[in-house]
């Protein structure tokens, strides 16, 4: 049974890139063997879009909605070489990159925002929230899953920017 299309991410030194990108290059199928470990993968479900949509409610989250937008968009413009059957499901576009400068920056950005201070306003009844997030098939309030994934991103990206590596967003 094939799950549903979710938000995922991985982080990478640029020579891990660059190894794929000439791996990409020489074989026949253009297979870049991809396989980045699993502790600098993330999957963030869906629950970024569903929080994206909730700040996209109020004037005063808009700067949290761009930034939560932009970490997993990606610059503009797709990784070509990972635009391989082995990396994504071909589904979406193929990943994009973030390079590690903008992860720095990225970092910082989440580390403003007051993920609590955003969920006060999130509705006290479950379907309600789960409404305002997008959410219509869920029975549970969605403040735990949202604080859950959120930390998740921001941890994640706080990583990368100790290590100075690079990460690539996309939908699989």
């Amino acid at each position: 049974m094939r799950m549903a299309l979710t938000q995922q991410l991985a982080r990478v030194s640029p020579e891990y890139l660059e190894q794929c990108r000439r791996t990409a290059a020489a074989a026949p199928d253009g297979d870049p063997q991809w396989d980045p470990p699993d502790e600098d993968t993330l999957d963030l479900d869906w629950a970024i879009w569903g929080l994206i949509r909730f700040c996209g409610g109020s004037e005063t989250d808009a700067d949290h909605r761009d930034t939560l937008q932009r970490s997993i968009e990606g610059d503009a413009g797709g990784v070509e070489f990972l635009d391989h059957r082995e990396v994504h499901d071909g589904f979406d576009a193929p990943p994009a990159l973030h390079s590690p400068a903008a992860v720095a920056k990225l970092a910082e950005a989440l580390n403003t925002i007051d993920l609590h201070q955003t969920l006060t306003h999130l509705p006290q009844d479950a379907k309600e929230a789960a409404q305002a997030c997008g959410f219509e098939w869920k029975d549970t309030h969605p403040r735990a899953y949202l604080t859950r994934h959120f930390t998740a991103l921001r941890d994640f990206y706080n990583t990368a920017s100790q290590r100075n590596q690079a990460i690539l967003t996309w939908v699989d």
